[in-house]
């Protein structure tokens, strides 16, 4: 069946998984994904961005495009906490941070624990899903970071990063 092939590949590339909440929901992400996670620092914010692009940050000289997971879910947006994190992840080859609530921790998946995404999960498209990792007392939504963005939107972050880079560089001289 074509459902199988999907769940075997995301049994066989899960593991260990870096877990995360955006609202009431817990994610998990494949560990060997995450660059970092750090605090969420001052983000310069751009104009003209889609809503979910909250700006670019300086990463040790390293011009970062951070989106918010919160608001690219379509869930309600909310004020950044001191339990808020960053998460630098590559997608596309270029370094992108996630805005998320809180990082939790490592998680261990067996193959046993992972489910095909549902069409529909918490009304977010099943594009963004890998699975769902079934634990003794919860569920996590495992994501598919190279589908999180379009190819439109990695063009759009990988141009900000560009004018942001230009900008800094004639401020530099």
């Amino acid at each position: 069946m074509e459902g199988e092939g999907k769940v075997k590949q995301v049994r066989d590339n899960y593991d260990q998984i870096i877990s995360f909440k955006v609202g009431e929901e817990e994610y998990g992400l494949e560990i060997l994904k995450v660059k970092e996670v750090i605090r969420v620092t001052e983000i310069t914010r751009l104009p003209k961005v889609r809503e979910f692009v909250k700006g670019v940050i300086n990463l040790r000289g390293d011009v970062i495009p951070i989106i918010d997971l919160k608001e690219r879910f379509g869930l309600a947006r909310q004020e950044y906490t001191d339990a808020s994190r960053v998460i630098v992840v590559e997608i596309g080859g270029k370094s992108v941070g996630m805005v998320v609530d809180s990082v939790s921790k490592v998680i261990r998946l067996e193959s046993s624990q992972i489910e095909p995404p549902p069409e529909l999960a918490g009304g977010m498209s099943s594009r963004y899903l890998r699975g769902v990792g079934k634990l003794e007392d919860r569920l996590v939504i495992l994501i598919e970071i190279a589908d999180l963005l379009t190819d439109d939107e990695q063009e759009e972050l990988e141009r900000i990063k560009s004018e942001r880079m230009n900008v800094e560089e004639k401020a530099a001289v």
